[in-house]
């Protein structure tokens, strides 16, 4: 059960990872470059799952993608398939969840950069694609894998909302953080044991990381 719920979970949080890397930094680059009418809003809906409780946001997630959800419903009368109870489900709930922390990371190594070599970039003729490929990703690059690390790991700790979305089914949505929860309700004390060490495990791991990519650059 332990191992069957770690690959699952490393599955799930690597998917929802790489969605998250790069829709963070999309919308990072968005909300820190771009002036635009509704921007606070989108800034404020897009953290909302940061702040309310993670069985709100599930709920909320369920109202959309359920059986007669906004998008569920055709969704299941067009192909008969809902994504609820599916691992598909534990993905999306882990998205939604860590999303808010890549996008304020992304936000804030992006602004950090110094707009002059943005500038400079431009005016020798590159586009803004190319500048910020080539000038602004790599200056924020640190920043951005910090928010990176730390978005695996709220995505590998995810319960509430995975719970209330893609259900509790071992094998097939159980996630590391649910299968803690399932061995302490059924009284598997060792079981839990083990599954709460490897979970410490890699978040200290990852708070070790962050702390080491967040740390400035010594100039040499």
């Amino acid at each position: 059960m332990i191992w069957q719920a770690l690959r699952l979970s490393l599955l799930v949080v690597g998917i929802a990872t790489i969605v998250i890397s790069v829709a963070g930094t999309a919308f990072g680059f968005l909300l820190a470059k771009r002036n635009f009418r509704g921007k606070d809003l989108l800034d404020a809906v897009l953290t909302l799952p940061m702040v309310l409780p993670p069985t709100v946001t599930g709920y909320y997630l369920i109202l959309l993608l359920g059986k007669r959800g906004l998008l569920g419903e055709p969704l299941y009368a067009l192909t008969g398939w809902t994504v609820v109870f599916t691992w598909i489900a534990a993905v999306i709930a882990s998205t939604v969840i860590a999303l808010p922390l890549m996008i304020k990371s992304a936000r804030a190594a992006i602004e950090s950069v110094d707009v002059e070599y943005e500038i400079a970039s431009c005016l020798m003729g590159k586009s803004e694609f190319e500048t910020f490929l080539r000038i602004t990703l790599p200056l924020a690059s640190r920043g951005i894998l910090a928010g990176i690390v730390l978005s695996f790991a709220r995505a590998f700790g995810e319960f509430g909302a995975t719970m209330m979305l893609a259900g509790n089914i071992p094998g097939r949505t159980q996630t590391m953080p649910l299968a803690v929860y399932d061995a302490v309700v059924s009284g598997e004390d060792e079981q839990a044991k083990w599954l709460a060490l490897i979970l410490t495990g890699i978040s200290v791991t990852v708070v070790y990381l962050t702390n080491r990519l967040s740390r400035p650059r010594k100039k040499h």
